[in-house]
This record gives structure tokens, C-alpha cells and sequence, in this order.
């Protein structure tokens, strides 16, 4: 495909497409002569099923709608703006799941078809856990290490674009490339570290793409308590989404991305952005 010099994007997803709102307005406006127009339709944690229930929902009654606030019906959105791109995607703690993707994804797909014809839609593939997530350690719940639920996700995610006849966003590639290829990937530590830590103390998270760590204060006790975010996207991983998300939609290099954030140092993104073209040239 040619370059792209301007998109209007729409996101059906959940937390893991609202990520990409951060950085990814900047990472385009940096590259002369491209245009973004980017809305989303998402609720957190939303699963397929359940976009398609609030789909039904909105289609069986006049008043009912779920989206942006509850101001607007999804077909509502679609026919708003003439969308270049439309995104779909599992939740994450359901995306190595490959039986919760049918029949929820093709629906959606046939829907977003229906309302805004000429758009493409395009899934885009969600990302492991950090490996300190609960459900990924020793004796996680789910059973399965960080390379499971990759791995898992991946053939889910790739069974769904073969069903859909669809492209797939390589986004879990690209931060899985990025755990492997860093001079310093982040390294677990032991789940005991917690209970001995105090304000302002925090576990080591150097190389983390994905998970926060931080104190605050708890509502119930008044006491300063730390809370981990082990799942969604930090700020060197929301610029390599948006990096990945320009690069793949714009048909262009991730070398014209000028942009990098406060929060991510040049060498770093420069890294960021080489994983980009990697993750291309593999996927």
C-alpha cells in the first residue's frame, strides 16, 4: 500500500485501545504532512460478547445507548465521520481464550461493515502481562507464564484474523520484541519485597514496558498503601503502541517519528522505534 498522510480512526475496545490516545496525536502530528482524526467506542475490560450484547441493546431500543458516555449508539458513531480505520480486540484476560473471539468478532465486524462500509476494520493484538502479575507467577491462577500467555494470545488473535479476513495491529509482538531485545529487561522480583517496603521505597521495575507501581493513600484505613497496575501499558509502552499503530496504519517508517515524550529518553525511544520496524518486518 502507498503511504497514508491522513486516517480517521475508531477504536471498539477497552482500556488496552485507549492507551493509544497518549501518544499517538503527537507521534503523527511530528511527521510532516500527516493528519489524525481518532475516537474510541470502549469500555474498560470490554470483551467481545459484551460490545455485541450493548450492540443489541442499542438496536432493540430508541433510547439505549452505551457509547461516549452513554451519549451515543455505536451505529451512531460509525456513521459520524467517514472512518478510514475501525479497530476491534479481545479483552486482555480473555485474549488467549480463542474460544471467546466467535461468533462476537465476526458480528462486530459485519456490523461496523453495515453502518460504515467504507472502513476497514482492523483487530489489533493485545499484549501480555507483566511477569509479576498474580496470574502469571509460580502459583498464578491462570496457570500459564508470561511466554504462555504471548504465545496463546498470538494464535488466538491470529485464528480471528483468518476468520474475519482482517489485518492484525501487531502491538503484543511488538512489546514482547521489546521485553527480549532490551539491554535491560525487567527482572521480577520476590512477591515477599512488598511487605517489607515503605514510603517512598518501591520495587525495581527498570525495563518494564507494560506496569506501574506507587503508593496511595487507602480510603478505608487513611494509611499510604502500594497499588500494582501489572497489565496495562506504561509510558515507554504507550509510545511503542503509537509508534507501531503510525508505522502499520500510515504505511510509513517509524524513522519519521519525531516525537518522544518527557517520560521516554532518546535513546530509549530510538530503540522503541527500531523495535517498530522489527516487529513489522517479522509479523
Amino acid at each position: 500500500m502507498a503511504p497514508r498522510s491522513a486516517l480517521k480512526i475508531l477504536t471498539i475496545g477497552n482500556s488496552f485501545s485507549s492507551s493509544v490516545k497518549v501518544y499517538l496525536p503527537p507521534v503523527v502530528a511530528s511527521v510532516p504532512g500527516c493528519e489524525l482524526t481518532l475516537e474510541e467506542a470502549s469500555h474498560g475490560g470490554c470483551e467481545l460478547h459484551r460490545h455485541w450484547k450493548y450492540i443489541e441493546c442499542e438496536e432493540s431500543d430508541n433510547v439505549f445507548s452505551m457509547y461516549q458516555d452513554r451519549r451515543w449508539k455505536l451505529r451512531e458513531l460509525l456513521a459520524r465521520e467517514p472512518w478510514d480505520i475501525v479497530t476491534i480486540q479481545q479483552a486482555s484476560h480473555y485474549s488467549w481464550k480463542p474460544e471467546t473471539y466467535q461468533p462476537y468478532a465476526t458480528l462486530i465486524r459485519d456490523y461496523v461493515h453495515q453502518h460504515a462500509p467504507q472502513a476497514e476494520v482492523v483487530l489489533q493484538q493485545t499484549w501480555a502481562y507483566r511477569s509479576d502479575d498474580p496470574r502469571l507467577t509460580v502459583t498464578g491462577l491462570w496457570g500459564i507464564n508470561q511466554e504462555d500467555m504471548f504465545e496463546r494470545l498470538t494464535d488466538a488473535y491470529q485464528r480471528a484474523a483468518r476468520d474475519l479476513g482482517v489485518r492484525v495491529i501487531p502491538t503484543g509482538l511488538a512489546v514482547q520484541l521489546a521485553r527480549r531485545l532490551q539491554p535491560e529487561p525487567f527482572q521480577p522480583y520476590s512477591p515477599s519485597l512488598l511487605k517489607t517496603l515503605r514510603w517512598p521505597d518501591l520495587p525495581p521495575q527498570a525495563g518494564a514496558l507494560v506496569g506501574t507501581i506507587g503508593w496511595k493513600k487507602d480510603i478505608e484505613t487513611g494509611e499510604l498503601a502500594l497499588w500494582r497496575d501489572t497489565i496495562h501499558l506504561n509510558a515507554r509502552g504507550q509510545y511503542l503502541q503509537a509508534c507501531l499503530w503510525f508505522a502499520f496504519l500510515y504505511e510509513r517508517p517509524a524513522a519519521e517519528i519525531s516525537f518522544v515524550p518527557d517520560q521516554v529518553g532518546n535513546q530509549d525511544a530510538a530503540f522503541l522505534r527500531d523495535v517498530v520496524t522489527r516487529t513489522l518486518a517479522e509479523a
